[in-house]
């Protein structure tokens, strides 16, 4: 991994191309050079061949009647084949029968004798001119292995000259000394070619190779400037995030200094002018109850004083019920358990009813934000559970998992179909997804008519900075 990391990419792939391209040129370049010898060989053989045959065959015509060769042929083919071209160029002939036997050979001493048949003069019997270089290591090539290590042994077949037929086989050995040079010039040719091809064929790919490689480094530029502006547009993002955050958090502990405001007001002032007129009115109340005179339909001045008082004592109480619903409790100084506890014995006074509550692992520092948001949620959610299921078996859980608080506040009610209530505008169920959705939590709902609801909410509890400014 170290020797490949000092090169680049291009330096890789050029290297890694050449070395293809070289086994590649080693293998074209032997192949070619084996065909180019075989080639040579085959056609020297059968030139040879077509040469031995229109002179030596007419010598061999009488094989066709009586099998053997007369004493005349003999001596025709031992002057042909000494003191002439044709013996300086080939160096051994023999004359094969279809059965194995040498009926005539530049060795006397083979003549007569059968050997097995090879798959190169069977070859020639079946009308085919065999040609390749023999290692001489059969039995028939004793004479010849004695001078020679090598030599290009070639079978031709002997027709009749009238009916074509093969009346015996020739084979004759020839040197390799002038194919050898005639195949060193071929292969020579053929490696120049290929060396040639496999150049130029490196020299494109190292073009192209550059030229992708170029392409390929101003696109990781152009991408690394992109990731570069994507960087700082994400942490941009996250800062303006994280002001959100703090500026929702900051915003729910002013809500509730407000709504303890409008409360303390409300209480102060209009609450207060009508317990006072409350006061002023119960003695003339009592004092004009006697008075016989009537206003319309038969009412008297007591009546109507009557009604008056009545009407402001239920503004009055639902002033005070109003005033103490705005009011939250001082929980700054509460631990988030404690918070909990506050709001369910609140709604336990206020409903007459038992509610059952389980607090595990609460953590005693949280955000201001994050026990008001817990106290309204908790204080919403009991409440709607006895407006609408009539408080059945009302549980609150508490659990802090990942610094995340979870929070389920289910009941048996009737329960309902959260899709009609979000549908008729409720503001209880939106009042709460907003206050938990505030600080990046989550909030559901599950119910299903005559299953009861169960309200699942989850909270962050770390510190958020929540001081005003």
């Amino acid at each position: 991994m170290k020797l490949f990391s000092r090169f680049s990419l291009v330096r890789l792939l050029l290297a890694g191309g050449a070395v293809i391209l070289l086994a590649g040129m080693l293998v074209v370049g032997t192949w070619v050079g084996s065909e180019i010898e075989i080639g040579v060989i085959n056609r020297a053989g059968l030139v040879t061949s077509l040469y031995v045959d229109s002179i030596v065959a007419p010598h061999l015509q009488t094989l066709a009647g009586e099998g053997q060769l007369r004493a005349a042929d003999r001596a025709a083919l031992d002057r042909l084949l000494s003191g002439t071209p044709l013996g300086q160029h080939i160096v051994a002939f023999k004359i094969w029968s279809l059965d194995g036997r040498i009926l005539y050979s530049t060795n006397p001493a083979l003549i007569g004798r059968r050997f097995e048949v090879k798959p190169g003069l069977a070859s020639a019997f079946s009308g085919q001119v065999h040609s390749q270089i023999a290692d001489l290591t059969e039995p028939e090539n004793e004479f010849e292995r004695q001078q020679w290590s090598r030599l290009i042994e070639t079978y031709a077949p002997v027709r009749v000259a009238n009916t074509g037929m093969i009346v015996a086989v020739s084979e004759f050995y020839q040197t390799i000394d002038d194919l050898a040079h005639e195949v060193r010039t071929a292969r020579l040719r053929s490696w120049l070619m290929v060396s040639t091809a496999t150049v130029v064929m490196f020299l494109l790919l190292a073009w192209l190779v550059r030229h992708a490689s170029n392409t390929i480094a101003a696109q990781q530029s152009e991408l690394s400037e992109k990731v570069t502006q994507l960087t700082a547009l994400l942490a941009q993002n996250e800062q303006l995030h994280d002001r959100v955050r703090r500026a929702a958090a900051r915003t729910t502990a002013l809500n509730e200094r407000f709504l303890h405001r409008i409360a303390a007001d409300l209480h102060d002032g209009p609450g207060q002018g009508l317990a006072l007129a409350l006061m002023r009115m119960e003695p003339l109340a009592n004092t004009c109850s006697t008075c016989p005179a009537t206003l319309t339909k038969g009412r008297t001045v007591g009546d109507e004083f009557r009604t008056l008082h009545s009407a402001l004592q239920a503004s009055l109480d639902d002033l005070r019920a109003i005033s103490g619903g705005l009011h939250l409790p001082e929980v700054e100084t509460l631990s988030l358990a404690e918070t909990a506890r506050r709001a369910v014995r609140d709604y336990e006074r206020t409903a007459g009813l038992a509610v059952t509550l389980s607090a595990e692992e609460m953590p005693h520092e949280v955000p201001l934000p994050v026990k008001i948001t817990l106290f309204r949620l908790l204080q919403e959610s009991l409440a709607n559970g006895f407006r609408h299921g009539g408080g059945t078996d009302q549980r609150v859980t508490l659990i802090t998992r990942d610094g995340q608080l979870l929070v389920e506040v289910a009941d048996g009610g009737k329960g309902f179909d959260p899709r009609i209530a979000v549908a008729d505008g409720h503001l209880g169920l939106a009042g709460m997804r907003e206050r938990v959705e505030i600080l990046g939590g989550s909030f559901s709902v599950q119910s299903t008519p005559g299953q009861g609801t169960v309200i699942r909410a989850s909270l962050p509890v770390a510190p958020l900075e929540t001081e005003l400014e």
